[in-house]
């Protein structure tokens, strides 16, 4: 197949490229807004262009890992977010091909006691969560063979992400306040990134939406302990606080774990836990 996979630059499509090399049995064209080496420049925006790649370049699936995910801005510029998560979908889903696209758990309300299912009901609290429910109805209108995959707190060793800013903080500050009332799980890119060549290799496509993050929960605290615990930082002071104390611009969930065991089930794989991801990350990094 030639698949196309746009948000390039990012840290999924960063790890998606890395990864490819393993994968070399389809040929990949990697995009975003901003061209690179080895990434075409598109905007996932606009039809004629996305039309015109598609058809130029005879791609046979999509993988979207493209996304405004900046949670605080989202809520003073809806309409771009929106345009983005949303209304970009309705065009890459519109191509008549299959597509594999990246959600959130904030389609969720975040105040969820047990982990949350696909099928349970979603609440969006934010901008952010709002546009990217949006963008899954698209799709799925557009296009109702696609593949969804939500998943939660992402980093790698790319890009900007919570496990670099710790280690920068830590090494900068004597002391830190970490919030320790917000549960998830930490998920590494890389993981996310083979579970697509998953869903990519499988013999039988299975459309649908699915959940996607590490294994285990931990708080914001507890990860940023193991962080700096692996990093070796030991000068830095790390204490507990409340999202309260915390106050954030835009309400954040305080329960983020997702229930995996539809997509663990359907493609038979058994998923690291938030440690395993985190020290090979760690290594790289």
């Amino acid at each position: 197949m030639n698949i196309l996979i746009t948000g390039a630059n990012g840290q999924l499509g960063n790890e998606m490229r890395v990864l490819s090399a393993a994968h070399p049995k389809h040929r990949y064209f990697f995009a975003d807004i901003v061209e690179a080496e080895d990434v075409y420049r598109l905007d996932i925006c606009d039809p004629a262009a996305v039309s015109a790649f598609v058809t130029t370049h005879s791609i046979d699936l999509i993988v979207n890992c493209a996304a405004y995910t900046n949670v605080d801005k989202a809520e003073e510029d809806e309409v771009t977010a929106h345009k983005i998560n949303a209304e970009a979908l309705s065009v890459l889903g519109g191509q008549g091909i299959k597509v594999i696209h990246i959600s959130t758990d904030y389609v969720f309300s975040g105040n969820e006691h047990v982990p949350c299912r696909e099928t349970d009901p979603v609440a969006p609290r934010t901008a952010y969560g709002r546009t990217k429910y949006d963008g899954e109805k698209n799709l799925l209108a557009a296009c109702p063979e696609a593949v969804i995959l939500r998943t939660a707190w992402l980093y790698s060793e790319f890009g900007s992400n919570f496990v670099k800013t710790m280690i920068r903080l830590g090494k900068e500050k004597p002391q830190l306040g970490v919030v320790f009332d917000q549960i998830g799980t930490p998920t590494y890119a890389a993981d996310l990134a083979q579970a697509i060549f998953t869903v990519i290799e499988c013999p039988i496509w299975h459309p649908g939406i699915y959940h996607f993050t590490n294994e285990g929960v931990c708080s914001w605290y507890d990860f940023t302990i193991a962080i700096h615990e692996l990093a070796g930082i030991k000068t830095c002071q790390v204490r507990p606080i409340s999202s309260d104390e915390y106050q954030y611009k835009t309400p954040r969930p305080h329960y983020s774990v997702l229930d995996k065991s539809k997509f663990k089930k359907t493609f038979d794989v058994e998923i690291a836990h938030w440690m395993d991801g985190l020290r090979r990350c760690m290594k790289k990094l």
